[in-house]
């Protein structure tokens, strides 16, 4: 299906000529049908000679109503603009213009309606006139088409240009994420709520879970049954009008300008950076505006950088991304004062004074298709997915722009890496200048230093730096050995205890070398020494050799065995053996024998 908006001003037979098309009546009210005025939104659809579905939101023409209009036109990607042959242009026609071109639409026909009451020239010249109006919009070369709804003349050749606009439009995503603008909400007796909303992209299955985006917060609710040209499906690819049929919410809880969308898939936003596309310059328009987005209108403040740049901070938080059109409403008038695209939906705070300027500085400098290495530099470090939700990003495996580097699934800026790099290098090389004996900085005082988002990027800082990380630690490559003062000591209590493998020094031997706990716990760390219970330190070799000795003994064999085969006393053979039985070499068979395991004779 497609989906096509008609535009134009107040009586200029929209209305009438969507019912010529659809054979349906599109206003919906009783009043509008009485008073032969479009009030609200009406819905129609059709089938074009190609096979083509296609479905009408037909808005109203009226100033007062311009929201409604904003609100039917504000998701569809064709527009049908209306102009009475026999009136010509009007105000409201060219309200109805700025609206199209400040959304960005660039497909639709031009209709001149009411062409029975018109002489020739007069619809040449009514053309003539609305070609002149609509150029620099996306319509200025649109296919234009003289009709009369009352006795036909050119409602074939309406709907032939249709298909030709319809078949040159770009086709949308249907596997992208859902974001359905609702524009109508009621209750159906035995099926209960129902929305209905043109789905622009991706595809909604009966039974899927979305995310509901209301005025008063978000919550989830379950796709019950769906509809399109009131007929079931059970999936609606776009672009399509359709009818949800939702669990778990009522009806009165959701109104015009929510959207439901694909959980977690949206990043929602109060505060937007825009450029100006169409209209009023910012230095010129008022601190309080009315922002029409989708379906929605929110009041919002403005604050102008410039004349084509402004920072805009909603009323509520919608779902927005990069790229999306905004129009901008007076709220004391009833006229479009302009467009804007987003080019920043996750702006930074400004605190401190300066910030404003710096952010304006990099906005003014922003493409319309984003800047990714100014988001990231804005920010240090972004998730991939983060900058997929702001729409800055498409495909699986999107590349790395020149001065970001790619770190599992964080972009990070190349000079922010180095400087963590650095920053960490250096405390490192500081510490263990000041404490050689130090285990190295904990990676938990590593992370608090550089205030890293994700505790996963240290390890990648780490290496950059040429550092190594051990037992939580880290420090400089090849500093695991590096004993500093206590060097000369270590080497004596080798000596002694090569000579004598299981003689282990009293403390007083230990504390004449100048070796305390904290020296001992620093050999220890480097592969020097063995440290066991109640201040026993051995080599790192020792278990090895009393494995040897102890595999010759009869099996089993006593503590008092042990310490007599080994050549030592009881308060080393005993934390020795405990040693050895932790490591299953030895197995403690009660409280007096042990025998050597199976394999570690």
């Amino acid at each position: 299906m497609h989906v096509v908006a008609t535009a134009g001003h107040v009586d200029s037979g929209k209305s009438t000529l969507v019912r010529a098309l659809t054979g349906m009546e599109p206003d919906r009210w009783e009043e509008e049908r009485r008073r032969g005025l479009t009030i609200d939104l009406g819905y129609a659809w059709t089938t074009l000679p190609s096979g083509r579905d296609v479905a009408f939101v037909d808005v109203p023409g009226h100033e007062r109503f311009l929201g409604n209009m904003l609100a039917g036109i504000g998701p569809a990607p064709v527009v049908c603009f209306v102009v009475a042959a026999d009136e010509g242009w009007q105000a409201q026609s060219s309200d109805h213009r700025d609206a199209v071109a400040a959304l960005g639409i660039e497909h639709g026909v031009v209709v001149l309606s009411r062409a029975d009451r018109a002489s020739s020239q007069r619809v040449a010249d009514v053309l003539a006139r609305t070609r002149v109006e609509l150029a620099g919009t996306g319509l200025g070369n649109a296919p234009a088409v003289a009709v009369s709804a009352i006795d036909g003349t050119g409602l074939a050749d309406l709907r032939s240009a249709l298909d030709g606009v319809l078949a040159s439009a770009p086709h949308p995503a249907t596997g992208g994420r859902v974001r359905l603008w609702v524009d109508r909400s009621f209750t159906i007796t035995g099926s209960g709520t129902v929305v209905t909303g043109t789905l622009a992209a991706g595809t909604i299955v009966k039974g899927d879970r979305l995310t509901l985006l209301g005025h008063s917060g978000s919550r989830s609710v379950v796709v019950r049954g769906l509809q399109s040209r009131d007929t079931s499906y059970t999936s609606v690819a776009p672009v399509s009008r359709v009818a949800l049929n939702l669990r778990d919410v009522s009806a009165t809880d959701i109104r015009r300008g929510d959207s439901l969308l694909t959980p977690d898939a949206w990043p929602t936003t109060g505060v937007l950076g825009i450029q100006r596309t169409t209209g009023v310059a910012y230095t010129d328009v008022p601190e309080q505006l009315t922002v029409h987005v989708g379906t929605a209108s929110v009041p919002a403040r403005l604050r102008p950088f410039g004349a084509d740049h402004a920072r805009l901070a909603l009323d509520r938080q919608l779902p927005l991304v990069l790229g999306d059109r905004l129009v901008l409403r007076d709220p004391g008038s009833r006229s479009v004062l302009g467009g804007a695209r987003i080019l920043d939906a996750d702006p930074p705070a400004l605190r401190r004074r300066g910030d404003g300027a710096h952010w304006a500085e990099r906005l003014a400098g922003m493409a319309p298709a984003g800047d990714v290495l100014g988001e990231v530099a804005a920010r240090k470090a972004v998730q991939l997915e983060h900058l997929r939700r702001l729409g800055l990003l498409s495909g699986d495996r999107p590349k790395a722009p020149p001065g970001v580097q790619e770190l599992d699934d964080w972009w990070v800026h190349a000079p922010v890496l180095e400087a963590w790099q650095h920053q960490l290098r250096s405390a490192v090389q500081a510490l263990q200048e000041r404490d050689p004996l130090a285990p190295g900085l904990s990676k938990g005082a590593a992370r608090d230093l550089l205030r890293l988002p994700d505790e996963r990027l240290l390890s990648h800082v780490i290496r950059g730096a040429a550092l190594e990380q051990d037992a939580g630690h880290v420090r400089l490559v090849g500093s695991r050995g590096n004993l500093g003062p206590i060097e000369p000591a270590i080497a004596e209590l080798e000596r002694r205890l090569t000579a004598h493998a299981f003689q282990a020094p009293e403390s007083e031997e230990l504390a004449a070398l100048g070796l305390g706990t904290r020296e001992l716990a620093a050999a220890e760390r480097t592969g020097r020494l063995l440290r066991l219970r109640d201040g026993v330190v051995l080599l790192p070799t020792a278990p090895a050799l009393a494995m040897r000795t102890l595999a010759g003994l009869e099996q089993p064999f006593t503590t008092s065995q042990a310490r007599q085969a080994l050549g030592t006393t009881r308060r080393i053979a005993v934390p020795l053996l405990e040693h050895l039985d932790s490591r299953g070499w030895t197995e403690r068979l009660d409280a007096g024998h042990r025998k050597v395991r199976r394999g570690h004779g």
